[in-house]
């Protein structure tokens, strides 16, 4: 009678976590992801903690809940989790503007990104 289950989205290991809108540029963004791709969850929640950069807070609070999604929703063991993929994307563009000299008319482009990211559990090598 009812509906049938919506299939899974990544793989039977992988967690996922997503977060949009976020004010900041995407390459500023991915300047902070790249700083934890593929490292374990526990070494990039203190690299997060520990960055000077403002957007870092965000992608700390993203990475938590890709953790809590494995944790909870999968049954995956957060010990052996590592970050397999952080990645970047465009949303979208504020266009304001400044009246300039000489009757001109200064863009000012205030973009917003978006943030993916998807933790994997792996098994320690002996």
């Amino acid at each position: 009678m009812g509906k049938e289950k919506n299939p899974r989205r990544v793989a039977e290991n992988e967690a996922m976590a997503k977060l949009r809108m976020l004010r900041t540029s995407p390459q500023k963004l991915n300047l902070v992801a790249a700083m934890i791709r593929g490292k374990k969850v526990e070494k990039a929640l203190i690299d997060l903690t520990f960055s000077n950069k403002r957007i870092a807070i965000d992608v700390r609070k993203c990475l938590q809940s890709a953790i809590a999604n494995a944790e909870n929703n999968h049954n995956l063991d957060v010990d052996e989790l590592v970050v397999a993929e952080a990645y970047v994307g465009k949303n979208l563009t504020l266009k304001r503007g400044r009246p300039r000299a000489r009757g001109r008319f200064g863009r000012i482009i205030k973009p917003f990104s978006e943030l993916t990211i998807k933790v994997r559990q792996v098994e320690e090598q002996a």
